[in-house]
C-alpha cells in the first residue's frame, strides 16, 4: 500500500510553494503543460522522456489559445489507430451508438490525414501492469526524485484500480492508464515537479462535471470509480459544477494526490509566477489549468 503523505520532494534546489487552480479539472496533459509554462525546461524534459524504453509516440509542446488566452499545450501524439480517443468528445459522451459508429468511422479517416497513423502499435499498450511499467520507469535516466514521484503517481492509480475491481494490485491490467501517453504524462509531471524544486503543493479543491462518460470498460458515471477511490483515499475535496463532462482523470487526480497538497489557501499571498495548461476536450469551461508559484 502506497504510504500516507509526507513533504514530496527532497532535492538540493531551490523550494517553491505551488498552488493548483484546478476550476476546470485536472488532467495529465494539463498539468505537465501549466508547470512547462511555469519555468520547467523543455529540453531537460524531452532528454528524460526519451531515455524511457518506450516507443511509438511523438511529444508536441505548442500554445493554443484557450478562453482566448495564450497557454502552452503538452500533446502526446500515439503511432496508433486509438490516437485522439480520449479527447473524441462524440466518442466520450455520445451515447446514440448508430450516431457513435458514423462519427468514430468519420474522426477516424479524418485523423488519418493528420497524423499519419500506422498500425504496427496497436495495442501493444492496452495491457501493461505496475510491474510493467515501473520497469520501464527504472529504466530510464529520471531523477531519484522524479522516478520516486513518478512511481508514487503510478502505485496510487493501480491501488484505485485494484480496489473498483477487487484484484492484487500488481494483478491490475491498466487499460487507458497503462498506455504510452499516460507512461509519458506521469513521467513528464514528476520530471517537472522535480525541476522546479517543489516542496509544498496546495489545492483546495479538485472541480469535477457530471453524467457519464465512454471507456474501455463502457459508461461509467462522473466522476469515474477510479477517481471516487483516488479522492476518498486521499482526503481531496471536490466541487461539482453544472457541466456534463469528466474535468479529472484518474491520471490527474492522482497527481493530485501523489504531490500530497494542502486544502487550506493562504489569506493573504504573493503570486511569483504563473503557467497555464491547455486541456484537450471541448467543455464550457475555461478548460485551463493553471498553475502558481507563491509565497
Amino acid at each position: 500500500m502506497i504510504d500516507n503523505c509526507n513533504r514530496i520532494v527532497k532535492n538540493n534546489g531551490p523550494k517553491n510553494t505551488l498552488y493548483l487552480e484546478c476550476s476546470s479539472g485536472i488532467s495529465g496533459d494539463m498539468v505537465v503543460a501549466a508547470l512547462l509554462d511555469l519555468g520547467a525546461d523543455e529540453t531537460v524534459l524531452r532528454a528524460a522522456l526519451a531515455s524511457l524504453p518506450l516507443k511509438g509516440y511523438s511529444v508536441k509542446i505548442s500554445r493554443v489559445q484557450k478562453s482566448a488566452l495564450s497557454v502552452c499545450d503538452f500533446d502526446v501524439i500515439l503511432d496508433s489507430e486509438d490516437n485522439g480517443r480520449d479527447h473524441d468528445m462524440h466518442y466520450l459522451h455520445d451515447h446514440d451508438e448508430e450516431h457513435l459508429r458514423h462519427t468514430h468511422e468519420h474522426d477516424h479517416h479524418h485523423g488519418e490525414e493528420h497524423h499519419s497513423h500506422t498500425h504496427t502499435h496497436t495495442h501493444d499498450h492496452v495491457h501493461r501492469g505496475l510491474p510493467e511499467i515501473t520497469e520501464i520507469l527504472k529504466a530510464g535516466a529520471l531523477t531519484p526524485s522524479a522516478l520516486s514521484l513518478a512511481l508514487r503517481i503510478f502505485g496510487i492509480i493501480a491501488e484505485a484500480e485494484a480496489a473498483v475491481h477487487e484484484k492484487p494490485v500488481n494483478e491490475v491490467h491498466f487499460h487507458e492508464v497503462g498506455a504510452v501517453d499516460s507512461i509519458v504524462d506521469i513521467a513528464a509531471a514528476a520530471v517537472c515537479i522535480d525541476q522546479l524544486g517543489i516542496d509544498r503543493v496546495i489545492i483546495p479543491y479538485l472541480t469535477e462535471g457530471t453524467g457519464t462518460v465512454r471507456c474501455q470498460h463502457g459508461l461509467l458515471p462522473i466522476p469515474v470509480p477510479a477517481v471516487t477511490q483516488i479522492v476518498s483515499r486521499w482526503n481531496i475535496p471536490m466541487h461539482t459544477i453544472p457541466v456534463h463532462g469528466e474535468l479529472v482523470t484518474p491520471t490527474g487526480a492522482a497527481i493530485a494526490a501523489a504531490l500530497c497538497p494542502d486544502n487550506h489557501l493562504p489569506d493573504v499571498y504573493s503570486i511569483l509566477k504563473t503557467g497555464m495548461g491547455a486541456g484537450k476536450r471541448d467543455y464550457p469551461t475555461t478548460g485551463i489549468l493553471r498553475a502558481h508559484l507563491i509565497r
